[in-house]
């Protein structure tokens, strides 16, 4: 959440159209980010992933609570909002949910309803976690690139080393990638690599649901030229 706010409080980060990529059924990455885009297409593999974020998006009974997310991103922002209005812009601004396969080089599908190409793209730990291998990340990579306008922005996030992790009782499997190689694919889609940061996760939060060793979060612009 640091690293986002930080990230959008440079100004450089905004335009009108952001999607969000593998979004799961979180809503946490785009927190800060709904300030500076008018219309926000959040997407996910999962239908039920889908259907969790509609429920939040329409305040239903039995959404998920994301308050003390919100929250936390405002403290971290120091703007004096309230959580509620956050939430509110948040809700306002997602304009469709939709299906997402990031190893089609269409990844949203032909005549897709979101604004193309995209001023920003935001994607936390999707892409590692949906590839076999390292070549299938960077073709996953470079699949939604093409839905980036020359001159716009990735926010990545991901796992370090991580091989495992589970979803209830399926084990899934992870590619490992290490901060070389995150750089390197981002270079080779494409991207100046704007800010790389990495984390090493803390004995505490290792709770036996994976084996991630770290955190990646990176800011990267598309050249001008790389192809839309």
């Amino acid at each position: 959440l640091r690293c986002l706010a930080q990230t959008f409080a440079t100004g450089e980060v905004s335009g009108r159209s952001l999607i969000d990529i593998g979004s799961g059924p979180t809503i946490y990455q785009l927190l800060s980010a709904c300030a500076h885009f008018e219309d926000i297409t959040m997407t996910d593999f999962l239908e039920a992933n889908r259907q969790e974020l509609e429920l939040w998006l329409r305040e239903e009974p039995g959404a998920f609570n994301w308050s003390a997310y919100s929250q936390h991103a405002c403290l971290i922002e120091g703007k004096g909002e309230s959580w509620q209005e956050k939430e509110r812009q948040l809700r306002a601004r997602v304009k469709r949910v939709l299906p997402v396969d990031v190893h089609l080089p269409q990844p949203l599908g032909a005549g897709s309803r979101a604004p193309l190409p995209a001023d920003a793209l935001i994607s936390a730990f999707c892409l590692e976690a949906v590839s076999p291998d390292l070549a299938s990340f960077q073709r996953a990579l470079g699949h939604i690139t093409m839905l980036l306008k020359p001159g716009g922005h990735l926010l990545l996030i991901g796992g370090l080393e991580e091989s495992w992790y589970l979803a209830g009782e399926a084990r899934l499997v992870v590619v490992p990638v290490c901060e070389e190689e995150v750089r390197e694919a981002l270079v080779q889609s494409g991207y100046e690599v704007r800010d790389l940061r990495t984390y090493i996760m803390p004995d505490h939060l290792r709770t036996g649901v994976d084996d991630v060793k770290g955190v990646f979060f990176a800011w990267a612009q598309k050249k001008v030229g790389a192809g839309v």
